[in-house]
């Protein structure tokens, strides 16, 4: 790189910080914030180039950033510093949307569990079922990741969400996985598991407060569609009849 190029390059870098300082990242284009990421890694190389293929090839600035490390390096110009920052920039984010969660008070499903949820969840390619174990004052306890792959009635254990629940002497739970087609339309089987789950969590005295389908940025509530209730309703009826 002459010395021409190189000035030329860290005075557009030198604008683009700025512009951040000043605007978050509202003032910059999407490829902008991919490509001052790069700069992490590759401080003396212009990686506009690399920043605007990685949207070009992943669609979104979310796709880059959920990208994995082998997925980034086979983007001309990417390479092994340059994922490695990526990922740990997504990780830490992820972490600190958990960790904010975390002792706060839930009622129902509120801002800050959907704005975990979506960004945890959202860009997963795979399947995955989790359980938020709470507390009597409905402070998180734990995010557990339970479950990988198609979920469904047999990849669900009860037993062992049931089990875990106990263990870790939780009051309440939220159930929640993704699709990743990005529907957030219940299934039967969605329906299902989540009747095997309230039924099994009330023979113990432990309430289950949903079960939340994330499908990319999008998020579906079934106790907003009453089935929480309806399950909960059934298994005081049926220990009536005993």
């Amino acid at each position: 790189m002459s010395d021409d190029t190189k000035s030329q390059v860290e005075g557009h870098r030198g604008r683009l910080r700025e512009r951040f300082n000043k605007g978050g990242l509202t003032a910059l284009a999407d490829y902008e914030v991919v490509e001052l990421l790069l700069t992490l890694g590759e401080p003396r190389r212009d990686c506009k180039p690399a920043a605007k293929e990685a949207l070009k090839r992943f669609k979104t600035l979310r796709g880059v950033l959920e990208a994995s490390r082998e997925e980034l390096q086979q983007v001309p110009g990417i390479g092994p510093n340059n994922s490695i920052a990526i990922r740990l920039i997504c990780d830490v984010a992820r972490e600190l949307l958990k960790e904010k969660v975390a002792d706060q008070p839930i009622v129902g499903t509120p801002e800050q569990v959907k704005d975990y949820l979506n960004a945890s969840m959202g860009g997963l390619k795979k399947e995955e079922f989790r359980v938020i174990y709470l507390d009597a004052q409905n402070r998180v306890l734990e995010v557990a990741e339970m479950f990988h792959g198609t979920v469904n009635a047999s990849a669900v254990w009860v037993r062992e969400v049931i089990e875990e629940a106990l263990k870790r002497q939780a009051a309440a739970m939220i159930f929640v996985h993704n699709h990743p087609s990005g529907s957030i339309t219940p299934s039967q089987q969605d329906r299902a598991i989540t009747r095997d789950l309230v039924l099994a969590a009330e023979a113990v005295g432990i309430r289950a407060l949903d079960h939340i389908i994330v499908g990319g940025d999008k998020h579906f509530s079934l106790a907003s569609e009453g089935l929480m209730d309806k399950y909960v309703a059934e298994f005081q009826s049926l220990r009536g009849r005993k």
